[in-house]
């Protein structure tokens, strides 16, 4: 057997999942990136989107990347909409294509869970890991 050649290069899954984040109407007041902005303390609007690992299924040119959502905002209860509403928009990317990217799949690992944050003492953060599968060509 013979192993399948990989790609040249992988997508920046976690620059897609931004993009496709931002595009959503009800994420419009959020802060959507990778990193905090500057001066952030946890208690402002924010989706923060991190690769968390996963993997490339080389015979099926699929990768699986599994992106990790930080969640924060004002209080408890407007994290926790803003982490549904991420959780969703990002649940809504399968079956869609992203330039040459196809998002065939997203599937739920851990659904938004509230998780006091060690670096920001005063956040509302709840935290989601779902695993996205990218036909990569």
């Amino acid at each position: 057997m013979t192993t399948p050649t990989p790609p040249s290069a992988f997508p920046d899954v976690e620059a897609l999942v931004v993009d496709i984040l931002e595009a959503d109407s009800a994420l419009s007041t959020a802060h959507v990136a990778v990193d905090p902005p500057e001066n952030f303390d946890g208690t402002t609007a924010a989706v923060l989107v991190n690769r968390r690992g996963g993997a490339w299924i080389g015979e099926l040119h699929v990768d699986q990347p599994l992106i990790e959502l930080e969640v924060y905002g004002p209080t408890k209860q407007a994290a926790h909409v803003l982490a549904n509403s991420a959780r969703r928009a990002l649940l809504a990317a399968a079956g869609n294509r992203y330039g040459t990217n196809l998002i065939t799949e997203v599937e739920e690992q851990d659904g938004p869970r509230w998780l006091p944050d060690y670096l920001y003492s005063a956040a509302n953060r709840y935290v989601s890991v779902l695993k996205v599968f990218l036909d990569v060509y």
